[in-house]
């Protein structure tokens, strides 16, 4: 079992009713389609809140600095700093040079993953035989696409926070990865401490979203200026 359904209870938030379902987002969000992505950008202050519309669908998220693109999220930094492979309310997230670029202030899962890279065609052509090879729509291609025009070189996107993903190991040492433990309306929210550019996607691997990928919503709340 993933310790971190039980590390983190005292900092979750209860989960809100939310009016989106599967024809359209609530009002004021915005609807990533499945297997696809999208790239806000937040000024310090700014909140950036991700809901899973309809249950058991990951969410890959990737920061990065807005006025330099190349300080980018790191997993490693981030799992030094906060001393845990875990993050819930109150975690932040560095880049790979130690600057803070956004905090974690909202979570109704506590689970989530920082070690897994995101989905790329190898990713499907490696651990997906029944596909045959065929081009598969990817977690790292949503990132490269939508990061790219903000100057995010393809190369240098590394691991992202893999919202809701449920990831852990046994006492062997086996990876497992889980169903997301999430039901309709769950969210997870990030304030930027920095002006950031975030990559968000639906994540496009079946095998980590119980067998079907779906869409995902998210909210923009701008910082009182």
């Amino acid at each position: 079992m993933n310790p971190a359904r039980t590390r983190h209870q005292a900092r979750l938030t209860r989960t809100q009713p939310y009016p989106g379902d599967a024809e359209r987002p609530a009002e004021g969000y915005v609807r990533i389609a499945p297997q696809h992505g999208a790239a806000v950008v937040l000024a310090e202050g700014d909140e950036l809140t991700i809901v899973d519309p309809l249950g058991e669908q990951v969410s890959d998220l990737y920061p990065v600095l807005r006025d330099d693109p190349a300080e980018q999220f790191s997993s490693g930094r981030t799992i030094d700093y906060g001393n845990s492979l875990y993050l819930s309310v109150g975690t932040t997230l560095y880049s790979q040079n130690s600057k803070p670029l956004a905090m974690v202030v909202e979570d109704t899962v506590g689970v989530h993953d920082m070690t897994l890279t995101p989905c790329s065609q190898d990713t499907f052509d490696l651990l997906y035989p029944e596909f045959g090879g065929a081009p598969h729509r990817s977690c790292h291609a949503n990132l490269v696409e939508a990061l790219t025009p903000h100057g995010v070189a393809p190369g240098s996107i590394g691991t992202t926070v893999n919202v809701f993903m449920d990831v852990w190991t046994d006492s062997d040492g086996e990876l497992h990865i889980d169903p997301p433990p999430t039901t309709p309306g769950d969210r997870f929210t990030i304030r930027a401490l920095a002006p950031i550019v975030v990559g968000i996607t639906a994540c496009s691997a079946e095998k980590s979203n119980n067998g079907e990928c779906t869409p995902i919503d998210y909210l923009v709340t701008r910082a009182s200026r």
